[in-house]
């Protein structure tokens, strides 16, 4: 039987002007599974780029015509997040911090020490990556996620359609982004894009926002109002949190979905209109409709493509890259030198707890850059800003060990602390599922029936 080849543990791309260099770093890597891109000049690594589409770059810091700074600087505007380790004969103080102010992950000193490079390097593997970016109508959705990569493939075929797209996903996700998105990649992207918040206002006033309303309508309509279906005619309209919107509300609006026509307050006439309906929430309509409290044939409506955008605990390896597009973005508004957060602070960022999502790692961003006095921000001061998220993600030893109590305990439960039995029901000699019970701290008397 043939081998299987050996996956690839990520994309380095190598730059030196020391061919002698290049060739043992390449060595080294490919032994430990990288797959290695060697070249002699940072234009030639720029040239390369997008072809081969690295994970990690490792350059000298000296050499002629671009050096390892300018490349740097250069791959920062052309792919956030992508990580980039210097290396330098000389090792100097000033060439460490020039080098970490501007977004160096890392600093190794030649001769290089191999396994300082390879330590540096899977940590730098663990908080890298850059976004691909095909099409501008994507390009504010940052992802290299695969799942979020197959949803973005959906959005787009479901763009080229009429359809009615029905978005759901927790609060903090990007739904509106997603909306926007499919906007962008359809037809109608000439057209206006609309969206409201249907839990955001009163509903006499949210009537009036989505119908429209006619001058003497009701006491303070003191001129015609064109409602959002109409500002919004051959566009596109986002219903975002649709599920808060009150019963009456969605009798109206499936009466307009069916027979493209509305008629807004106070007026006897319908008026037609032409507008590409998508939906958001975070609640769960189906729920929401064994309850009572959303209407199924609005629901089926609406919900002619489902998409479900995933929470940032599911898109882990997307955090480097946001965060590195929010401190460009803030950056630029703000006019102001780029800040770099300090490798331990990213990985603080990378296995916190995030139930706000993207937009809470938006604000914490925000204001980690408020607060830092230097251009390099603290991993004391991410972890000062998490506060109580700012939880670890368990180690593959501590998930496996966490995965073996419980299947112990489990079997114990099952045999009521029946040792032998237990033993034979996982396959395992006596002897070896004692030792396996004592390693985990578990008292077979325990499960015993009294």
């Amino acid at each position: 039987m043939a081998n299987r080849p050996v996956p690839s543990k990520g994309k380095i791309l190598l730059v030196d002007d020391d061919p002698g260099l290049l060739r043992l770093l390449s060595i080294r890597l490919r032994a430990e599974q990288y797959e290695v891109e060697a070249v002699e000049s940072a234009e030639n690594a720029l040239a390369v780029l997008h072809r081969f589409r690295p994970d990690l770059v490792i350059t000298d810091l000296r050499m002629d015509k671009m050096d390892g700074i300018a490349l740097l600087k250069e791959l920062q505007t052309r792919s956030p997040g992508l990580r980039v380790l210097i290396i330098t004969a000389h090792g100097t103080i000033p060439d460490a911090v020039v080098a970490t102010q501007s977004g160096a992950f890392g600093f190794l000193t030649k001769p290089i020490d191999k396994d300082e490079l390879m330590s540096t390097v899977e940590r730098a593997m663990k908080i890298s990556g850059s976004a691909e970016v095909d099409d501008d109508w994507a390009s504010e959705i940052i992802t290299r996620n695969p799942a979020m990569k197959e949803i973005l493939a959906q959005a787009k075929m479901v763009a080229a359609t009429d359809a009615r797209v029905l978005i759901t996903g927790e609060s903090g996700t990007g739904k509106e982004l997603l909306a926007q998105a499919i906007h962008r990649a359809s037809p109608r992207k000439n057209k206006p894009f609309v969206a409201i918040n249907c839990s955001a206002m009163a509903e006499n006033l949210l009537e009036s926002e989505l119908f429209g309303h006619e001058k003497g309508a009701f006491t303070g309509a003191t001129r015609t109002h064109k409602g959002l279906f109409q500002a919004a005619e051959g566009g596109t309209l986002l219903l975002d949190e649709i599920g808060d919107m009150p019963m009456r509300l969605q009798v109206k609006l499936l009466r307009v979905l069916q027979e493209h026509q509305v008629r807004p307050v106070g007026s006897t006439e319908a008026l037609r209109v032409d507008v590409r309906v998508i939906s958001a929430t975070h609640r769960n309509l189906q729920e929401m409709m064994r309850e009572g409290k959303f209407r199924e044939d609005l629901y089926y409506r609406l919900n002619v493509v489902g998409i479900r955008i995933l929470v940032l605990d599911e898109r882990r390896e997307d955090i480097p890259l946001l965060v590195s597009h929010f401190l460009q973005q803030i950056a630029k508004e703000a006019g102001q030198e780029r800040k770099v957060y300090a490798p331990e602070a990213v990985e603080l960022l990378v296995t916190a707890e995030w139930p706000g999502n993207i937009r809470q790692l938006y604000n914490i961003v925000r204001q980690n850059v408020a607060l830092s006095r230097s251009p390099v921000i603290s991993g004391e001061l991410v972890q000062s800003s998490l506060g109580e998220h700012g939880g670890k993600l368990a180690s593959f030893s501590e998930a496996r060990d966490e995965f073996t109590r419980n299947y112990l305990s489990q079997i114990l439960q099952i045999t009521m602390g029946n040792v032998s039995q237990a033993a034979r029901l996982a396959k395992r000699n006596r002897t070896d599922f004692y030792k396996l019970l004592s390693r985990h701290e578990l008292n077979p008397d325990s499960f015993k029936t009294r």
